[in-house]
């Protein structure tokens, strides 16, 4: 039997989503840009579907531009926010745990001349509200932080970071990446005071190649992508509609089932902890607060070698982001971990369909390796 636990890679795409990505591919199936009959119903459905993201996040749906991904989302908040201010100033602060969506946007904007601060994480993950406000300057233009970690799970008060911009007087645009946060963590534009914030289909149960923007109002950004006049002329290109049906529909459910979801996922958490902090005594956690992501360490044995035994029985986890190939993880080596630790970590990722049949597969898989290696 599979026990799925690589959800903050990608989840298991939901039936709602896939039925109405099927019935954008071969119902709906019309331009939303046409004038006729099909293209006026494609038409209804992107509005519709825009709607329904829009709702989840907290936000209208005008403020919200449709991308293939969270990482254009990411790119386009970083390299467009920076560039639609840098007559105000070229600094930028970010963290040193950041996605690659983001270190790499960054080391972008330091090509074009910009100066970039990445600020240390505390031993979770998360990067504290004051450090921001020490590392504010007069020409700095963007802040962008993680709200929370793809790594660890650690939670950092992006609240508290606006609210520290603002009583410096800064005029610094505020962006999170939410790609992990968005309906894991309660959260809206209003209440993190964010001017940009990126979010992603595929870890909500959605399809791969679907993400979205959210711009706040009044805030005008150069399109990423240029051509057509979609998506009001601020990014270019045909909509895609099955994806995008697959997000609204993903994003409905979703948000109904929210506060269960939290909670059984939080308790799920618990549970292994518990249950491995028992019986493995040398086991390092990272204790954070988001519910769905949980870090844990055996010092001293590898990381492929305890997923290859993991694997044999079914039961798949990760070592780190999915998205980087190789080498540590920067974000463990940032919050401190010696690199015993470090080799050997795994990240479990919970959704709300994890049940408590994958949570002891995996925590007897662990303990059973555990002996094996140490027999071996």
């Amino acid at each position: 039997m599979e026990h799925y636990l690589d959800n903050s890679a990608t989840t298991r795409v939901c039936p709602e989503a896939a039925e109405a990505a099927m019935r954008a591919m071969t119902e709906t199936y019309g331009n939303p840009s046409s004038t006729h009959t099909l293209g006026r119903e494609a038409r209804k459905l992107l509005d519709r579907s825009r709607k329904q993201v829009a709702d989840a996040l907290g936000c209208q749906p005008k403020e919200l531009v449709f991308t293939s991904c969270g990482s254009e989302s990411d790119n386009w908040a970083i390299l467009g926010g920076a560039e639609a201010m840098k007559r105000k100033g070229k600094h930028v602060i970010s963290s040193a745990v950041e996605h690659d969506a983001v270190r790499k946007s960054l080391d972008e904007l330091e090509a074009r001349g910009f100066e970039v601060t990445r600020l240390k994480p505390d031993g979770t993950g998360a990067v504290p509200a004051r450090a921001v406000a020490e590392a504010l300057r007069p020409d700095t233009v963007l802040v962008s932080l993680m709200l929370v970690n793809n790594e660890t799970g650690a939670v950092t008060d992006v609240g508290a970071v606006s609210r520290a911009i603002r009583d410096a007087g800064s005029p610094a645009l505020l962006h999170t990446d939410a790609v992990q946060a968005f309906l894991k963590v309660p959260f809206t534009p209003k209440s993190l005071g964010a001017d940009l914030i990126s979010v992603s289909g595929h870890k909500i149960h959605a399809p791969k190649g679907i993400g979205a923007l959210y711009i706040r109002s009044g805030l005008r950004l150069k399109p990423y992508i240029v051509g057509g006049g979609q998506e009001e002329g601020r990014r270019a290109g045909t909509e895609a509609m099955p994806q995008i049906a697959a997000f609204g529909a993903a994003c409905e459910i979703g948000r109904a089932g929210m506060r269960e979801s939290i909670e059984r996922m939080a308790e799920c958490k618990q549970q292994i902890v518990r249950r491995l902090s028992a019986e493995i005594p040398e086991l390092r956690c990272v204790p954070t607060a988001a519910p769905h992501i949980l870090s844990v360490s055996l010092p001293g044995w590898r990381s492929e070698v305890l997923m290859n035994f993991l694997e044999a029985r079914e039961v798949y986890v990760s070592k780190s982001s999915a998205c980087k190939k190789g080498g540590r993880s920067h974000v463990l080596e940032a919050i401190g971990l010696d690199a015993r630790s470090i080799d050997g970590a795994i990240r479990i990722g919970l959704s709300r369909f994890t049940t408590q049949e994958d949570a002891d597969a995996l925590c007897q898989g662990l303990i059973d390796a555990r002996a094996a290696l140490r027999h071996n």
